[in-house]
């Protein structure tokens, strides 16, 4: 059965599912799910008994039952421990499979001297030391073992010895029942001295019926699932002693349990193996994807742009598909972003009206709008320097900053956490920055209102049509539209955030593509400040710098960045779809070796 598993090696390490949280263009983005599902599967099978033969001539697992009962009377007639609560019987529905012969259902209960756990000690009076005694927590199990190099809290000798309830002793397993549930390891001679919190299960005089390492697998295997499953709500999910001692517990012979733990040790190792070289595959993917591409974005002409367009045709196969497939098209969509802005994206037209046109014509209605009281008129910016320009423009576009196209208006300050009586369940929208969703600000179930009567108390933050906004808190940089419609024409944001009120609207769209380019972003990770919470001023998002084409060629821009949007996404859903495949055929295939 053990070499069955590795037929399938291209299934398991083609599995794979994105990464929400992980960062911008890393392969981190992949979590391998098939070899994760592999390494569940082989900790079934060994449970199971379908990892490596039996032997006739192995001890049956009932002598083991014989033995631990025998020991623990006797530790009971000695005082060494207590007596316990009898467990019930193992019933047949509690039964998930057919054991193979020799092997014996119990409780886990029935196969310790005890299962207890720990305590905090400055909850009964005792304090942490700088030093001493070991106190481990969660935290400090990795893998099966404990991390010595992350505990970071200790106990003296005294407290140990007044906790002694939960010191710690070779051979010990813990098991942890709160908070995160389920994580394991062996106690060593070199973890000791050590004592442990309530978060920690103590599992203990286990060895005349288990291989510590078999009984860790165990317990990381379906059998810990079921107490898993158990787990208490609320705040910090939990399970009781009593779960775990009821446990039902699948129990080999002891000298199969020994084979069983060689050959899951490994198994594992190729494992690890299959992980190391996927990744390293997914890095060079990565690679190939970011040369390209950044070739691509460098071209130097029409012609060397046609030539590096050329190289990505020729490997388009290779680049768009499999775990890294999303990824890539991802980066495809920021390189098209970037050609867009760069004017590389669309042929000039000499008989575009050139953006210094365009730009006296925005001059001339901001210095009407100020003699009509409508606007402030604002400091004059300074010009655009050399060094702020990254890239050389076509001829008639123009480099301009943020301030010189758009008027910017703050979010009311007085708004920044309405609540109470101020939020109605209809009226004028309140936004706040979970409404900005894909470039646009939603109106969605979660959505606040105030009244009109409070809205019109504002000063400032009232929002028209076609407005951008800018988050200058948290996500700094991030973006949307406010479109209104025939249920509200207006809204209005806090503090957190910033209107861009285009004077041109023709440009909206122009404008909130270059948003979200490259060149957009390496401003805001210039300009934005502080370490817990990101923050930028309005007054750095003023002086932003922006390539300005004709407006003609903004239309031809945005419209065709559209067109090759529209197709990234129906690739994108394409490799999706294979990816979404890939998993279940992992799934059947360890249905059908379960069977």
């Amino acid at each position: 059965m053990s070499n069955a598993l590795l037929d399938n090696v291209d299934l398991w390490t083609g599995a794979v599912r994105s990464r929400s949280t992980a960062g911008r263009g890393s392969n981190r983005k992949i979590e391998l799910v098939g070899v994760k599902k592999l390494r569940e599967l082989i900790l079934e099978l060994a449970v199971r008994g379908k990892l490596v033969p039996q032997d006739a001539s192995d001890e049956p697992a009932s002598e083991l039952l014989k033995r631990i009962e025998a020991e623990k009377a006797q530790l009971i007639k000695g005082g060494t421990i207590k007596k316990q609560k009898p467990l019930p019987p193992v019933s047949d529905d509690e039964k998930p499979f057919e054991l193979p012969k020799g092997w014996e259902w119990a409780r886990l209960g029935m196969l310790a001297h005890m299962i207890t756990k720990g305590t905090t000690p400055t909850s009964i009076g005792y304090s942490f030391t700088n030093e001493g005694v070991n106190f481990l927590k969660i935290e400090n199990l990795h893998r099966g073992r404990i991390d010595k190099a992350s505990i970071s809290q200790f106990i003296s000798t005294e407290t140990n010895e007044a906790l002694s309830r939960s010191k710690l002793e070779a051979g010990d397993i813990v098991f942890s029942i709160a908070g995160t549930i389920g994580k394991t390891a062996i106690i060593y001679q070199d973890d000791l001295p050590a004592n442990t919190n309530q978060a920690l299960a103590i599992i203990r005089g286990t060895v005349l019926v288990f291989d510590q390492d078999f009984l860790r697998m165990q317990l990381d295997s379906f059998v810990g699932e079921k107490t898993r499953n158990k787990a208490r709500g609320g705040a910090m999910p939990n399970v009781s002693l009593g779960d775990l001692n009821e446990l039902v517990s699948p129990i080999p012979p002891l000298a199969e349990q020994h084979r069983i733990v060689a050959k899951v040790d490994e198994l594992m190792q190729l494992c690890d193996q299959l992980e190391q070289h996927t990744e390293q595959q997914h890095a060079a993917h990565q690679q190939l994807v970011e040369t390209l591409l950044n070739a691509l974005t460098h071209a130097s002409s029409a012609a060397d742009l046609a030539e590096q367009w050329q190289r990505i045709a020729a490997h388009f196969d290779g680049l768009f598909v499999g775990a890294m497939g999303e990824w890539a098209v991802d980066r495809l969509k920021d390189s098209v972003l970037q050609l867009a802005v760069m004017g590389k994206l669309v042929p000039q037209d000499p008989s575009d009206e050139p953006a210094s046109e365009l730009l006296k014509r925005i001059e001339a209605e901001k210095a009407q709008l100020i003699k009509d009281g409508k606007i402030k008129k604002q400091k004059p910016l300074p010009p655009v320097g050399e060094d702020e320009k990254p890239f050389e423009l076509p001829e008639g576009w123009e480099w301009v900053r943020f301030g010189n196209i758009a008027i910017f208006e703050n979010g009311d300050r007085s708004s920044k956490y309405p609540s109470g009586s101020d939020i109605k369940e209809s009226g004028i929208p309140f936004f706040g920055a979970p409404d900005i969703r894909d470039g646009r600000l939603s109106y969605s179930n979660e959505l606040r209102y105030i009244s009109a009567e409070k809205f019109n108390e504002l000063s400032n933050g009232k929002l028209v049509h076609d407005d951008v906004i800018f988050l200058l808190r948290g996500t700094v940089g991030k973006s949307a539209v406010f479109e209104s419609n025939h249920l509200h024409k207006t809204g209005f944001i806090n503090a957190q955030m910033v209107i861009s009120r285009l004077v041109l609207k023709k440009s909206v769209k122009y404008f909130c593509l270059f948003s979200n380019c490259k060149i957009f972003w390496s401003q805001v990770y210039r300009f934005r400040s502080g370490s817990a919470v990101q923050q930028m001023s309005a007054e750095s998002l003023i002086n932003f710098v922006l390539p300005f084409p004709p407006l003609a060629e903004q239309h031809r821009i945005v419209a065709k960045v559209d067109q090759l949007f529209a197709l990234c996404d129906q690739l994108k859903a394409r490799i999706n779809t294979a990816n979404q495949l890939q998993l279940q055929l992992t799934d059947t295939l360890i249905e059908q070796t379960l069977v």
